[in-house]
């Protein structure tokens, strides 16, 4: 035997031995791994037979007391934006921005020479008129009087004479009317305040042409604002209307005096929602002598919404969304069966549901999506 044959037997007899060595040390490590899987495996199979452990509550009727949040705008109890009746100047000014009026109190008064002449010529039409009639009522009383001597007048004169006289007195009633409306037309060059208030415009001075809206003033001369007496307006969403008709009084605050509340009743409900913003108006009436408030503020309204009895209740954790459906998950059997519902009113962590549930269903108490329908569940203690 060779040098070389003898080597080559000397590599396959380490090789083989190492063969030996490696499948020996590798057999107490799969022995382990194997071990393992079957302790994992024994473990999710006493899980899956025992279910999830949840917790459960018993569905039970009740009524839930909650309160909405709401941006209001305060306005002013009444307003008016005055103009002129009539084309005319500005001859004097009584008040200024920010004045207190009183209802009654002049403004301002106008000027308006053309109808002093119109006054003129309806009074003189006026009293032609008065004559003509005095003269054709005389006439005819004479020729009455005069007709019941038979054979004097004639039966035609006389009806001529009294339609004379019953058109004379038409004319003169004509006369006498726009003569009046003359004089009523000058009494709008004196310019009133309609209600008591302050003056949140002014827009014109001495000497401004004005007249009515549109045609010889784009502005009014003066608005009047009610302000000791105001209006809260909110509108309420669609979903919260039939709640909001049973609040009364409601509780807002303003940016400009924090740390302020202030307290209103709801005096008036729109009764119709506006067709954009799906909403109902409410109104309350606030009493503002002191003017603290200010029309055009925006106020934060708290409003109450009592709730309805004999509704279910359920913690808010009990309810699942997701991009499918609103539910709760039920306890039926054992088994987790995903009931959907409807959400009411929310207050302090509960929430109002509706759906198909009758008393003293279990719910999960921690409701998820994990949990999917005949999952097996185990109630734990609370």
């Amino acid at each position: 035997m060779t040098k070389r044959h003898t080597n080559i037997m000397n590599v396959k007899k380490y090789s083989l031995s190492y063969r030996v060595m490696t499948a020996a040390a590798l057999l107490p490590i799969g022995l382990f791994f194997s071990s393992c899987h079957n302790t994992q495996a024994e473990d999710e199979t006493h899980t899956e037979s025992q279910g999830v452990q949840v917790k459960i509550i018993h569905l039970q009727k009740g009524q839930l007391d909650a309160s909405l949040k709401l941006p209001g705008e305060i306005k002013p109890f009444q307003f008016a934006d005055l103009y002129a009746k009539v084309n005319s100047y500005v001859k004097n000014v009584s008040v200024d921005l920010g004045s207190q009026v009183a209802a009654g109190q002049v403004l301002a008064t106008l000027e308006a020479p053309e109808m002093n002449t119109q006054l003129l010529e309806a009074q003189s039409r006026l009293h032609t008129k008065e004559a003509m009639f005095r003269a054709s009522r005389a006439t005819y009383e004479r020729l009455l009087k005069t007709s019941k001597v038979p054979g004097t007048i004639s039966p035609n004169d006389l009806d001529m004479a009294f339609e004379k006289m019953s058109a004379d007195s038409a004319e003169l009633l004509s006369s006498r009317s726009s003569y009046h409306e003359v004089q009523q037309m000058l009494t709008y060059l004196t310019i009133r305040a309609p209600f008591s208030g302050v003056i949140s415009q002014r827009n014109v001075h001495p000497g401004t042409y004005v007249g009515p809206a549109g045609k010889g003033s784009d502005k009014p001369l003066f608005r009047l604002e009610e302000q000791q007496k105001l209006r809260l307006s909110v509108a309420v969403p669609e979903i919260y209307t039939d709640d909001a008709h049973h609040a009364g009084d409601v509780r807002f605050t303003v940016k400009s005096l924090p740390g302020d509340t202030f307290t209103a009743h709801v005096n008036r409900i729109a009764g119709s929602l506006d067709v954009k913003l799906r909403s109902e108006i409410l109104e309350m009436d606030i009493t503002n002598k002191e003017r603290r408030l200010l029309p055009g503020m925006y106020a934060e309204v708290q409003m109450p919404l009592p709730g309805k009895k004999e509704m279910y209740v359920v913690p808010k954790s009990a309810i699942v969304s997701n991009s499918e459906k609103v539910f709760v998950i039920k306890s039926v059997n054992n088994k987790a069966v995903w009931v959907p519902v409807r959400r009411g009113n929310e207050s302090n962590g509960l929430v109002e549901i509706f759906g198909n549930l009758s008393d003293n269903d279990q719910l999960v108490q921690n409701g998820s999506d994990e949990i999917k329908e005949g999952t097996l569940l185990q109630a734990v203690a609370k």
